[in-house]
């Protein structure tokens, strides 16, 4: 069934405010490196920080095979789902890896010491940085029961029933 829905595409503040929106309330993403090697090397990741310039912050153990990976070829792909509101978004980007102890207080969280023992000062803790320059959204206007409805509807009838809204992401 194809899913049609409106296209908004959105660029500047209003798509880091995008990628802000679904990324903090996703939290999790599925992380893939070696973009080249198939299957996609993709791991769940937590999400830091979406800076105001839509850059996105990891917090990484050093021997991590992300990091290996990165090394070698920072482009990256992000997969966020947040089910609670049917909202999806794809970002592919440049990864870059950094030792900071200043911008991992920042990024610190009491749930990161799970991984990180000796917390910002642990010799793993490294510091993933993520520059958008290209993401896709899709989010739907009413929750994920009414929509499936839809959908439902739409493969009986025939018509396209979907009010769900996608777009480019240009930050």
């Amino acid at each position: 069934i194809p899913i049609m829905g409106d296209t908004k595409n959105l660029s500047n503040t209003e798509a880091i405010e995008k990628i802000q929106d679904i990324a903090r309330d996703a939290d999790i993403c599925l992380f893939a490196t070696d973009l080249t090697s198939l299957p996609i090397s993709a791991r769940p990741m937590s999400t830091q920080k979406v800076d105001d310039e839509g850059n996105i912050w990891f917090l990484s153990s050093k021997s991590s095979t992300q990091n290996e990976e990165i090394s070698k070829d920072p482009r990256v792909q992000l997969f966020y789902s947040h089910k609670g509101s049917s909202e999806y978004l794809s970002v592919y980007g440049e990864a870059s890896i950094m030792v900071d102890r200043e911008i991992a207080k920042e990024l610190w969280s009491p749930m990161v010491k799970t991984w990180f023992t000796e917390g910002v000062d642990d010799p793993e803790l490294t510091i993933i940085k993520v520059v958008p320059s290209d993401a896709y959204y899709w989010d739907t206007k009413n929750n994920k029961t009414v929509s499936l409805l839809k959908i439902i509807a739409g493969a009986v009838t025939g018509k396209t029933m979907d009010d769900g809204v996608k777009g480019k992401i240009s930050v």
